[in-house]
């Protein structure tokens, strides 16, 4: 079996490449090449937590089976511990046995950002030039960088509830967005992020709407990210009611998004509403845009086909770099 940290993940699996693995996941998926059960969760005891078991099979050329399992335990970083450990395992195709297991925090961090990098390559406008980023979390700067790798940013705008942490993210990553030749500006208000905004990726922990969909400009595109449980939502009824939506899985998100199932409760959303999956566009069934002024929106809850196809991108280059640690078990 083959071990990989999350430093041999990062150096395997670079963004632009990420972002291509996403597209093949989306695509197999909507083909019905993938069977992914619906994930398994256990309340650790002492209440330290819970764990989950996301498993999914890839079929067609890649052939792969594999499992994360990823823990969520507020408690740890009072331990020196990160708050979602996480593992990612491989099987092989051909003796049934795992392969590889390697860092599935840095496979999640990485594949979530390159959603929003697939979603805005495909569905954004060609000319975008201007971005608004709402969230400073962990997450928040895979995807800055995946959307610095698919459209020529001259300005992204960040937005976070605290003043200090948006500081900090701007200082921590604004020498990469000078590779892109793109500026980090501090927003002062959602409405100040997003006016002009060509691109809006939301990746927060709130469980109210982050912004003002009325004030949405003509033709943006909208990747919402962070919200994926029934009573949390980053995305109002004015953004859905002006927007053609996608998803990732329509499956997933119709049993976890607050953004939808919020309002759909209220009677203020229809599922109809959604155009299709992201994997429809790619595959030619579904078109993206319709006209240059028309918004649109991608949802994502995430799911483990991501996972499986990401960590079997970075299990082959591995192989073919010789990084990792052999060990038998």
């Amino acid at each position: 079996m083959l071990l990989l940290g999350d430093s041999d993940v990062r150096k395997l699996l670079p963004m632009k490449e990420a972002i291509e693995a996403d597209k093949e996941a989306f695509l197999l998926h909507t083909r019905g090449e993938t069977e992914v059960p619906v994930r398994v969760g256990f309340e650790l005891p002492g209440g330290a937590g819970h764990a989950l078991f996301m498993p999914a099979y890839v079929k067609g050329s890649l052939g792969r089976v594999g499992i994360k399992i990823v823990s969520v335990c507020p408690g740890n970083p009072a331990k020196g511990l990160p708050s979602v450990p996480a593992q990612m395992l491989l099987v092989d195709s051909e003796t049934g046995e795992v392969c590889a297991m390697m860092n599935g925090a840095e496979i999640t961090r990485i594949r979530t950002g390159a959603i929003s990098g697939a979603a805005t390559d495909i569905l954004a406008r060609a000319d975008a030039s201007v971005a608004a980023l709402f969230g400073t979390g962990g997450q928040a700067g895979s995807q800055l960088e995946a959307l610095l790798c698919v459209r020529p940013l001259r300005e992204v705008r960040v937005f976070d509830a605290s003043p200090e942490r948006t500081e900090t993210f701007i200082a921590r990553m604004s020498g990469l967005a000078e590779q892109y030749g793109a500026k980090l500006v501090r927003a002062a208000s959602p409405n100040d992020a997003i006016r002009g905004a060509d691109v809006i990726t939301t990746v927060t922990t709130s469980a109210e709407p982050v912004f003002d969909g009325s004030r949405a400009e003509p033709g943006t595109h909208v990747n919402g990210v962070g919200s994926f449980t029934p009573d949390k939502r980053e995305l109002d009824d004015s953004l859905l009611r002006r927007a053609r939506i996608f998803v990732d899985s329509r499956e997933a998100v119709l049993a976890e998004a607050g953004d939808f199932l919020i309002p759909e409760a209220a009677g203020r959303f229809d599922r109809n509403m959604i155009s299709g999956e992201i994997g429809d566009v790619i595959a030619g069934k579904v078109p993206d845009r319709t006209h240059p002024e028309q918004i649109t929106v991608m949802k994502t809850v995430g799911f483990a086909v991501l996972d499986v196809v990401a960590a079997d991108r970075v299990y082959r280059n591995a192989l073919e770099r010789g990084v990792g640690e052999r060990v038998s078990v």
